[in-house]
């Protein structure tokens, strides 16, 4: 850029201002010059005090008018046609202004000498903002990456404006369905048809593929995303309408693709009734509350506006984290809901207990477990003294403490478990069964599903990191395959089933189809502009290595969602109710008595075999090496 302009811009804005002044004075007063020149066909004529006073009178209305319009305020290297049409309006008024004066005045100015000093100021005023402008644009679109901008609505709109005065991105085309809308102009750049997608990037090279369409419904924006995987490159997406509406976004945010569109799945909404049933007005307690299935769960209580909420946490960042989180929610929605960060362990049975009844909770849900079943397999003792004991400790202080309704949060895992984890939670199962049958006062749910993308344990954050650092990902195997839902789903689904139970009730979500984690993986890498790397063909500098790491131990290939095959479905349809084999509540005091002692003896081969034998359906991939422990022989 050459250094007068360079130096302009770079210039304070006063300065900028000045200038811009200074050089509207000079160019009306120019611009009346050459008016009158055209119109006497002569360069020199004679001027009186009549005429010098009208110009005076004028260029001083003209700048007045140019201030009210607010062209001093407009940034040249931002200014567009509404800015033209402004220069317009106050050369017209100047132009009426001298006319006027040459009335009053009694000066010289014959009537064509206003319209043609019009269009001079026009193209004198004009002119030269419009060249900096295009110099400016020109210049700075080189030091920006090309895009492409998938619809052309209101929002693919804004968004080209937006990114065409921004710093990151120089969108070059804009790609749209509707066949009324090809050919258009918005923001100076051409509306192409999607098929025209081939050639276009071959002439542009784009880096990234930006979707802008909030306004069609979730269905269909998954088909749009199905389609726009097909092309090699990487898509982002500009944030909600939601999300920009409430100010906790800018249109110009790209992000890459939510959770939710790189699993293809549409959520049922929740049924009101259900979400505030045993939550409005009421005081709720969460265990686990920093966990990432316990976080959500807060968040959606918090929005059901219980009169107090108990976040229950053994660790103590996950707490003030969640804590200060939920504090914000309750300040921007202005509620009175009562907030109590506690710190401890659900193994502390005197520590819940006396929460539960300081605070009169009457709802409590208990997502504190272990989950990560490797980590589970290398520390069998705390598994189970947290995910069976720690259940355990938590319901015998709710009956203690008369509250109404305890739901567990359970795991596709605890059905025929191949591991430790899986077993564990099964058991806790069990354990609530039993605790239904000895009592009636304190209603217990087990509520069961399979994996929650986004969750700390989740693929998608994973490959997302591996798939930046140019591979390769590492998938289990090649046919492993599980159940996905979303956290916020998720934690809906488990309230409103909650709400409907009868003591002692197995709930189980539906997951919709299971998925392949191979085309999960296979997916996001194309998402991401990359391609996944093929043995047997071509090697390509943007692919990605997919690696086969095998099974963990304890791993299943696949998960499932149900014991029995006795399952109704319920008022909500996405959740149904199964009825498993369960233990009386004699049965499981004797198990229960033989893990404590077994779990504070370390002995971990006796403690899975009587995870074998407590009809768990526990079955491990390699059996246990004793069989001194007697299996506990009735059901019901």
């Amino acid at each position: 850029m050459f250094t007068p302009l360079k130096l302009l811009l770079q210039a304070e804005r006063k300065q900028k201002r000045m200038i811009t002044i200074t050089y509207d004075v000079a160019a009306l007063t120019l611009s009346l010059y050459l008016a009158v020149v055209i119109r006497l066909d002569t360069w020199t004529f004679d001027l009186n005090l009549p005429e010098v006073f009208s110009a005076i009178v004028t260029i001083a209305i003209s700048i007045f008018a140019f201030m009210r319009f607010g062209l001093y305020r407009a940034v040249l290297r931002y200014m567009m046609i509404p800015a033209l049409g402004h220069i317009f309006a106050a050369i017209m008024i100047s132009a009426f202004v001298l006319s006027l004066c040459g009335f009053f005045f009694q000066s010289f100015v014959p009537r064509s000498v206003p319209f043609i000093y019009a269009g001079i100021a026009f193209l004198i005023l004009g002119g030269p903002r419009i060249l900096i402008r295009t110099v400016y644009y020109h210049y700075h679109r080189r030091k920006k990456p090309n895009v492409f901008i998938y619809g052309a609505g209101s929002t693919g709109r804004q968004l080209a404006y937006s990114l065409i005065n921004g710093n990151e991105y120089h969108p070059v085309v804009i790609l749209d369905d509707d066949p009324n809308k090809v050919d258009q102009i918005i923001s100076g750049l051409r509306v192409h048809h999607s098929s025209d997608y081939a050639k276009l990037q071959s002439l542009y090279e784009p880096v990234k593929l930006l979707l802008a369409i909030n306004n069609i419904s979730k269905e269909k924006r998954h088909q749009l995303i199905e389609k726009c995987a097909a092309y090699p490159i990487a898509i982002q997406s500009v944030p909600s309408i939601e999300d920009i509406a409430a100010g906790q976004a800018r249109l110009d945010e790209i992000k890459d693709l939510s959770i939710g569109d790189l699993l293809g799945r549409t959520p049922v909404e929740p049924i009101e009734e259900l979400l505030t049933r045993h939550i409005t007005n009421k005081s709720v307690m969460v265990t686990g509350a920093g966990g990432s299935i316990g976080s959500e769960l807060c968040r959606q209580i918090i929005k059901q506006q219980p009169s107090t909420l108990v976040l229950f946490e053994l660790n103590e960042y996950n707490l003030y984290t969640i804590e200060r989180e939920i504090q914000a929610i309750k300040t921007s929605m202005k509620l009175n809901t009562k907030i109590v960060a506690a710190l401890g362990s659900v193994q502390r049975q005197n520590r819940v207990q006396y929460l539960m009844t300081h605070h009169e909770v009457e709802t409590v849900y208990h997502a504190a477990a272990y989950k990560h079943v490797p980590l589970v397999e290398d520390n069998i003792v705390e598994g189970i003294r947290n995910n069976v004991f720690g259940t355990f400790s938590a319901a015998e202080a709710a009956i203690a403490a008369k509250v109404k309704n305890f739901t567990l949060i359970s795991t596709d895992k605890a059905v025929r478990p191949t591991n430790v984890m899986g077993a564990s939670k099964r058991m806790a199962e069990l354990i609530l069964q039993a605790l239904a049958e000895r009592q009636d006062e304190t209603t217990f749910t087990m509520v069961r599903f399979g994996n929650v993308l986004g969750s700390s344990g989740s693929v998608v954050p994973l490959f997302k990191e591996q798939i930046r650092q140019g591979g390769p990902i590492t998938v289990t195997h090649p046919d492993i395959i599980r159940y996905f839902m979303l956290i916020p789903e998720a934690a809906q689904l488990v309230i409103q089933a909650g709400a409907m139970a009868h003591n002692g009730q197995v709930f189980v979500l539906d997951m919709g189809q299971p998925v392949k984690i191979l085309d999960l993986a296979k997916r996001m890498i194309r998402l991401m502009g990359k391609e996944p790397f093929d043995p047997e063909g071509t090697p390509l500098d943007n692919s990605i290595e997919i690696e086969f790491s095998g099974l963990r131990p304890g791993e299943k290939l696949y998960e499932e969602l149900l014991i029995g095959e006795d399952v109704t479905g319920t008022a909500h349809p996405s959740i149904m109710t199964a009825k498993d084999d369960r233990l009386s509540w004699a049965e499981m005091e004797i198990l229960l008595g033989e893990l404590d002692t077994l779990c504070h003896n370390f002995d971990l081969e006796a403690i899975k075999l009587v995870l074998l034998t407590a009809h768990t359906g526990y079955t491990p991939t390699q059996p246990p090496a004793i069989t001194t422990v007697q299996p506990c022989q009735t059901l019901h």
